[in-house]
């Protein structure tokens, strides 16, 4: 009883903020298409990757008919997830779920399919036609509504990149076009080179992006929204680690799940430090406050993020799913947003400590100068 009273005396919500459901959409970057908040990525249909990665067809049509009836319409996969299976799981649940034009399909393209092949992955023309022609194929549908670039290959010109996606959308069979996983100086380059061709220009990013790992907060935020590209996250929940469920034993995280039995989420970033356990321990507190998980508290704070536009959940469980939407139904405090980004803050590397703090008011000359005034946007 005194737990209940306490929690009722706290803040629990700003109640001037809008609060959306999975059928509020939002355009996605500076392009007409509209999304739901929350993406579906169905990288667990199939069964090449493990238990821990897999789930049943059955469970699989389950969550994915929950998700279409809530109003969630974006579903993300790639041609490499499962070696195929979830782009040709997901074409045949679709079939039997609704109507193709009804939903958004996003998939992507970059790693090898063909062992031994040079000409078998990368981003250049040669497997990117062959890469979507079979995407189109597995998935049973004759076009593709958002194409990613899984990943920076290091080695294809940004010219040919761009110009075969441009070709792509100009074919039909893609609508619109993204990058994974960019370095910020490709991406800068890429859209820009598009934009001075006349080309189709990139519609949003997909970057990692959680409570456990701000990064592109350096660079990406800032580059996505002077860019005019929608940032989708993925693993928002760091691979299950900010759900709670995991327990830190010395240098290991011990549970039954994913982040106990493969990488947690970054693998640079490590969950057993005094850094990392007091952000667990701060985010349970704030969902212990709202009667929330901790996995809910965490999308809500992912999906409330300046430039964020849909965030990718995933569930291997119909009540994962269930938890996964119900992160939308509230706001945070201003009291516990602040408790949250500074439990996860991490100090920015050279060179972007340069733009923060001190070192920026030296270059205001100790005056207060910000961009534009705070509702120069207005509200979404």
């Amino acid at each position: 009883m005194a737990a209940k009273q306490v929690q009722n005396e706290l803040p629990v919500a700003d109640k001037s903020r809008t609060i959306p459901s999975l059928a509020t959409y939002y355009l996605l970057g500076r392009s007409g298409l509209r999304v739901s908040p929350l993406s579906f990525g169905t990288g667990t249909f199939g069964d090449a990757w493990g238990e821990h990665w897999t789930t049943s067809k059955e469970n699989a049509r389950e969550i994915l008919k929950r998700y279409l009836e809530a109003g969630g319409n974006f579903l993300d996969t790639a041609n490499s997830y499962h070696e195929g299976q979830s782009e040709e799981i997901t074409g045949e649940l679709l079939k039997d779920l609704t109507e193709r034009d009804k939903v958004v399909i996003a998939s992507k393209f970059t790693f090898g399919m063909h062992p031994g092949d040079p000409n078998g992955g990368g981003n250049g023309r040669k497997h990117m036609i062959e890469a979507v022609n079979g995407s189109l194929r597995r998935l049973g549908t004759d076009y593709i509504d958002l194409y990613w670039v899984h990943n920076w290959d290091t080695m294809t010109p940004v010219e040919e990149v761009m110009s075969s996606l441009n070709q792509l959308v100009q074919s039909g069979k893609v609508r619109y076009i993204g990058l994974s996983n960019p370095p910020a100086w490709y991406l800068g380059r890429a859209q820009t080179i598009a934009e001075l061709r006349g080309w189709e220009k990139l519609a949003a990013i997909q970057m990692q992006y959680s409570l456990a790992v701000r990064n592109i907060e350096n660079e990406y935020v800032d580059a996505a929204q002077e860019l005019g590209l929608g940032i989708v996250p993925w693993s928002p929940l760091a691979n299950g680690l900010l759900t709670g469920k995991y327990k830190i034993e010395g240098d290991k995280v011990v549970g039954d799940g994913r982040a106990a039995n493969t990488w947690v989420t970054d693998p640079t970033y490590d969950a057993t430090t005094a850094h990392s356990i007091n952000l667990i321990e701060v985010l349970k507190a704030v969902a212990k406050e709202h009667g929330r998980s901790p996995a809910q508290v965490a999308l809500n704070w992912v999906t409330n993020r300046p430039g964020v536009v849909s965030t990718i959940i995933g569930a291997t469980k119909l009540h994962q799913l269930e938890d996964n939407i119900q992160a939308l139904e509230f706001n945070l405090s201003d009291d516990q947003l602040k408790r949250l980004d500074e439990a996860s803050y991490v100090q920015p590397v050279y060179p972007y400590f340069f733009h923060h703090g001190d070192l920026q008011e030296k270059v205001n000359g100790a005056a207060t100068v910000r961009k534009n005034p705070s509702k120069y946007h207005g509200k979404r």
